[in-house]
């Protein structure tokens, strides 16, 4: 689980730099042609991430409460999500959006009261 975790973060980071560079439409521009296609794949892309790291912390963590664990990345990964979005007002291939980091931190909680549920 720790290594999806790791691939998970690192295309995660790929697709930003990608974006920040102008050149993601290119690979993926048909999903803005899409209604809500972009807030849809910050949901499910920051919330596949969101779970993987949850569920790679739980089992390195087992001593610790689930829910506990969830919220301290959760905040971190908030954080982290937030200053990302907040960045893009400086690449000009890029603008801040208040409605994708919604989207954002909305996977970020759905798929963390996933991980927590979830008996692995």
């Amino acid at each position: 689980m720790k290594w999806l975790a790791i691939l998970f973060t690192l295309f995660i980071l790929l697709v930003i730099v990608a974006a920040d560079a102008g050149i993601l439409s290119h690979y993926v521009g048909f999903i803005y042609r899409i209604p809500w296609g972009d807030k849809a794949g910050h949901f499910i892309l920051y919330g596949i991430l969101t779970l993987l790291l949850n569920l790679a912390i739980f089992r390195s963590r087992p001593d610790q409460r689930r829910s506990l664990l969830a919220v301290k990345l959760g905040l971190t990964l908030a954080l982290l999500i937030g200053l990302e979005e907040f960045s893009q007002q400086f690449f000009s291939h890029r603008t801040f959006d208040l409605v994708d980091l919604s989207f954002s931190y909305m996977g970020l909680v759905c798929f963390s009261w996933v991980a927590v549920k979830t008996n692995t």
